[in-house]
């Protein structure tokens, strides 16, 4: 009863504070003239991907669990992904996916790319050649997400220029709140989201601990499910205030950001290389949440006008994979 209190209790200040880390995020990007696609991409992401990134850790330094990490971030993938068709509800007649900037497929393409390569790398494992105690992979995964970091920067960049001019006259904006005083509320709040978050896979090992599951079944649902509680905060309440684009960034950032942790995972993991020492099963989540991106992207692409039901197809089928990759992961557990 304890834990599922201290579950309760951290999910509450998780949820509050990350309504008002996407109000604040907002209004910076308003003052500034920052697009709400870089904002969700890079500094939302970064923010809200935190607890993966202690999880992560925690799990290879001191923990030896290596299995844990790599579970635990593929898993947070799928459930990233998995939110897109979550958020779909919220738009009633028209596809969340038409309302949102084509500039999310890169985002989205990127993370696609950076995930099949860790799946390739858990795929080979031992046969994969080791840079010492490090993988292959790892310097190409950090490369990418760097690169995709840059090209994103670069993109927006072209945008700014008309944004910053519309800005400069938007200092009074809502509630009267300066840059200086958003950014300041914007820095408590993402704060408290992490150090909420933090708590959380200690909370979650416990009940994993009661219900007798395996470590990948675990990693994959119940730590990545805790650990992507941010994300999901922060994406629904971007969606109601009318940020669309900053939810979807968002989620596409934290899983580019999400593979970047699988390489800082690998270089504080002394054992030798992290993917040679993950199960297979855990190319179960790779190749849905690589499904799935595929399926956004093309939702993004097709920009259906209308959906007839409470979810778009492409949603659907999002939800449909999940689910399948839920039941994969029982049974194989």
């Amino acid at each position: 009863m304890l834990l599922w209190l201290e579950f309760a209790a951290v999910t509450l200040l998780i949820l509050v504070s990350g309504s008002r880390l996407t109000r604040y995020g907002d209004i910076i990007a308003e003052r500034t003239g920052l697009s709400r696609l870089w904002l969700g991409m890079a500094l939302m992401a970064a923010v809200t991907s935190l607890p993966e990134l202690a999880a992560g850790l925690s799990a290879v330094a001191y923990a030896r669990l290596p299995d844990i990490a790599v579970s635990s971030i593929m898993g947070s993938c799928v459930f990233n992904v998995f939110i897109l068709g979550l958020l779909d509800t919220l738009s009633r007649k028209i596809p969340l996916s038409t309302k949102t900037s084509q500039g999310n497929i890169f985002s989205a393409g990127m993370s696609l790319l950076l995930l099949c390569g860790a799946a390739l790398a858990v795929f080979l494992g031992g046969r994969l050649p080791a840079l010492g105690p490090l993988s292959l992979m790892t310097p190409i995964l950090v490369l990418g997400y760097l690169a995709a970091m840059r090209m994103a920067f670069r993109f927006e960049k072209r945008q700014w220029a008309g944004r910053a001019e519309r800005a400069a006259s938007r200092e009074g904006g809502p509630a009267g709140i300066t840059l200086r005083r958003a950014v300041v509320l914007y820095a408590a709040h993402a704060a408290v989201v992490v150090v909420a978050a933090a708590f959380l896979p200690r909370i979650a090992e416990g009940i994993a601990v009661m219900t007798g599951l395996g470590q990948t079944f675990v990693g994959n649902i119940l730590i990545a499910l805790s650990t992507s509680l941010p994300e999901l905060t922060v994406s629904v309440a971007a969606v109601r205030l009318g940020a669309v684009d900053m939810a979807v960034g968002n989620i596409f950032g934290s899983n580019l950001f999400n593979i970047f942790i699988l390489a800082v995972d690998d270089i504080f993991y002394s054992a030798g290389p992290l993917f040679a020492a993950a199960e297979k099963t855990n190319l179960i989540p790779a190749l849905a949440a690589a499904a799935m991106t595929g399926l956004a992207v093309a939702g993004l692409i097709y920009n259906s006008p209308r959906k007839r039901f409470i979810w778009a197809w492409d949603s659907f089928s999002i939800i449909l994979i999940y689910a399948a990759n839920f039941v994969l992961l029982f049974i194989f557990k």
